[in-house]
C-alpha cells in the first residue's frame, strides 16, 4: 500500500510549509498579504444619469459586509487604513432593448457600472477599474417594477465582482 509508505508523509508537511512561508494568507478565497490588517470602505456615490435611490446605500452596505465577513481585515474610518476602497456608480442605464418578438420589445436590459478606486497604502499603489453588468427584464414591466425584482441581484452581482477583483486577483 503506497499510502502507508512513510516516504509520502513529508510531502504534505513540505507543501504546508511552502504555502505558509509566502507571507500571503487565504480566507474564503481572499488573497491578502499578512501585513494588511485594516480597510476603509467609503460610501459608493451614485453619479449616474438615472439614480435609483436604494442602490447606493445597499451596495455600500453589501460591500462592507462581504469584506468584513469574508476577510480578517478590520474596518476603520481612518485615512491611514492599509486598504482604502471607494466606489462611484457611473452608469445605470435602463434604455437598452435586447429582445424583439412580433416586432415589439420583449426584453429590456439594465446596465449598471461602478468605478472603483482601490488604494494600497502600504505599497503606495492605486488601482482603478470598472465593474459593469447587464440585467435583463421583461419589456412588459415598467422600470420601477423591474427594479423591485432586480435590485437584490444587481447588488449581489456587483458586490461579488468588486470583491473578486480586489481579493481574488481576477
Amino acid at each position: 500500500m503506497i499510502l502507508m509508505n512513510k516516504k509520502w508523509y513529508p510531502a504534505p508537511l513540505l507543501l504546508l510549509l511552502v504555502l505558509t512561508g509566502c507571507r500571503i494568507y487565504t480566507f474564503n478565497d481572499a488573497v491578502i498579504p499578512t501585513d494588511v490588517k485594516t480597510v476603509k470602505i467609503g460610501f459608493f456615490e451614485n453619479r449616474a444619469r438615472y439614480v435609483n435611490p436604494q442602490l447606493s446605500p445597499k451596495l455600500t452596505d453589501k460591500v462592507q459586509t462581504k469584506i468584513t465577513s469574508q476577510t480578517k481585515l478590520t474596518r476603520t474610518n481612518n485615512d491611514d487604513a492599509h486598504y482604502i476602497i471607494n466606489g462611484t456608480i457611473t452608469n445605470y442605464d435602463p434604455s437598452q432593448t435586447v429582445g424583439v418578438s412580433a416586432q415589439q420589445a420583449s426584453t429590456n436590459r439594465l446596465t449598471v457600472t461602478v468605478h472603483i478606486v482601490f488604494k494600497k497604502t502600504l505599497e503606495n499603489k492605486v488601482e482603478e477599474f470598472d465593474v459593469s453588468r447587464s440585467f435583463d427584464y421583461s419589456a412588459n414591466l415598467s422600470l420601477q417594477q423591474a427594479e423591485g425584482q432586480l435590485l437584490d441581484e444587481v447588488v449581489r452581482t456587483i458586490t461579488d465582482e468588486i470583491f473578486n477583483r480586489i481579493f481574488s486577483n481576477w
